[in-house]
């Protein structure tokens, strides 16, 4: 007993376990087969190991236990194994069953069959219990070797599959574990990582804000507090990369004693945030800039007007209040297409209303609005005779022309302005060519974003940088697309097309 018992406890591998104790089990009670049935959490009973049985034998065996288990919580009903064993075996077989029991809860069941008689002492009885009770022990202390095993394995998937940089290091701040998301944001391999001091590993560009790792170790863990760190700043990477903003959380490990065995690190790229606090800024600063204007404009002519010492004649009450239309109509827009922005951000798409749309009549009427008080722009139109309709929401198609016509005018100081529209037996096309500036190349990419606007632009023009991307979503719920013609060198060229036939277009979500 003793030697099998160092066998047993030195055997961590379950099924070599169980193929060792049920051969140990054949050989001391005399048998000629056998299989052990061990039960999971869930009260499921099945075969994991079988000596001498055929393969059909045990497959109806397993039925019959998976039945017996529901019905009666465990099979460990003798009389029934025998019952069911002499019907198989047409009274061939008799079994014995040893139960596996760990702290009252039995675990599974030895059975071994045989086909003859055997008297067991109380010895004997004594000896096989005791055996039991010791494959019993070994059997869980596998399963839960398994157990860690499987979850040091998922422990290890999640490790290196976590989008934020992993870094473990020991109690000398010395690099254990990284994973690959860290050795991307850092631009070097594991094996350059293992070892190195922390301080080498996290080079700070510049003081980063919040308590420093080396800091908190002096004051915080000092005293054995468990409290999460959280640092922000830039560091330093390997190669040609620039300087990378990273966000930090520290979590520290302790033993039983106190003492700090690990230190947990959670690095987070935080270059997007940095671009939508700066976009958020710039948004900010530039609507602040729209709206001054207009707002001053009208302040200012309103105060004018309402002055007692003077008397204005007709034409420059007219004149003035003109301007405050024309600002009061600048103001509507914007605020409309701020509340279009937001709208089409909690939704992901334009929500349209569909009729017919005659869009050779509609550019002629955007046209036309246009053409009255400029003087300094000559208007084209160019459409063939019976061009055909579409199925669309008017009013969102007559905001897209608005905004091409209106930018078309807004970066050309002179010139012509031309709006053309083409179709074949799928769509339409519509364009609107200036001879302005043009585009930058580098802005092409990016001119359909939400709040862009390029520098030079910025410097020139008004502008929220929302007109091109409400227009791209406008499109993109009738199921059309929109883009800059870059072949086009005298100016801007902006087209975009539409289906002929209604199609019921899902509401499509724009990544920004």
């Amino acid at each position: 007993m003793l030697e099998i018992s160092r066998a047993l406890t030195e055997e961590l591998n379950l099924e070599a376990l169980l193929t060792r104790i049920l051969t140990i089990s054949v050989d001391m009670l005399s048998g000629q087969a056998g299989f052990i049935s061990l039960n999971d959490d869930n009260k499921n009973w099945s075969i994991k190991v079988a000596q001498g049985i055929p393969s059909a034998l045990i497959s109806r065996l397993n039925v019959w236990m998976q039945n017996l288990g529901h019905s009666k919580g465990v099979p460990d009903q003798l009389p029934e194994v025998n019952s069911y064993l002499k019907e198989v075996s047409m009274g061939a077989l008799k079994g014995i069953g040893l139960p596996l029991i760990v702290r009252r809860k039995q675990i599974g069941v030895i059975y071994v069959l045989r086909n003859s008689e055997t008297v067991f002492s109380q010895d004997d009885l004594s000896i096989l219990s005791s055996f039991a009770n010791q494959a019993a022990i070994a059997v869980r202390n596998a399963r839960l070797y398994d157990q860690s095993i499987e979850q040091n394995l998922r422990l290890a998937a999640l490790f290196r599959a976590v989008a934020d940089g992993m870094l473990i290091l020991d109690a000398e701040l010395k690099v254990s574990q990284v994973n690959t998301s860290l050795e991307r944001m850092l631009n070097l391999t594991q094996s350059e990582l293992i070892g190195k001091i922390y301080s080498d590993v996290i080079t700070w560009v510049g003081k980063p804000t919040g308590v420093t790792l080396e800091e908190s170790i002096r004051t915080f863990w000092a005293k054995h507090a468990r409290e999460e760190l959280i640092v922000e700043g830039e560091i330093s990477r390997a190669g040609e990369l620039g300087p990378l903003p990273i966000s930090i959380s520290y979590t520290p490990l302790f033993d039983e004693k106190g003492r700090l065995i690990n230190v947990i690190c959670a690095v987070q790229d935080i270059t997007r945030f940095r671009e939508a606090d700066e976009l958020k800024a710039n948004f900010i600063s530039v609507v602040s800039h729209e709206l001054k204007t207009p707002i001053s404009l009208i302040k200012g002519y309103a105060s004018t007007l309402r002055r007692e010492d003077v008397t204005w004649d007709n034409k420059t009450v007219q004149e003035s209040l003109s301007v405050i239309e024309e600002e009061a109509d600048h103001l509507s827009l914007m605020v409309e297409d701020l509340l279009d922005a937001s709208r089409l951000q909690a939704t992901g798409g334009v929500a349209i209303k569909k009729s017919e749309v005659d869009l050779a009549e509609l550019a002629t009427e955007v046209v036309e609005r246009f053409r009255k008080p400029d003087a300094n722009h000559s208007f084209q139109l160019s459409f063939p005779k019976n061009f055909p309709t579409v199925v669309g929401d008017e009013y969102r198609l007559r905001q897209v022309l608005n905004n091409l016509v209106s930018n078309a005018v807004k970066y050309t100081q002179k010139g012509e302005i031309l709006v053309t529209g083409s179709a074949n037996a799928r769509e339409v096309q519509i364009s609107v060519r200036d001879q302005g500036q043009g585009f930058d190349p580098v802005d092409i990419p990016h001119i359909f974003d939400r709040f862009y606007r390029s520098e030079d632009a910025i410097k020139k023009t008004k502008g929220t940088g929302l007109g091109l991307y409400l227009c791209k979503a406008i499109i993109v719920a009738h199921g059309g697309r929109i883009w800059v013609n870059q072949d086009y060198r005298e100016g801007a060229e902006i087209n975009f097309v539409i289906p002929r036939e209604d199609q019921q277009i899902p509401l499509l979500r724009l990544g920004k």
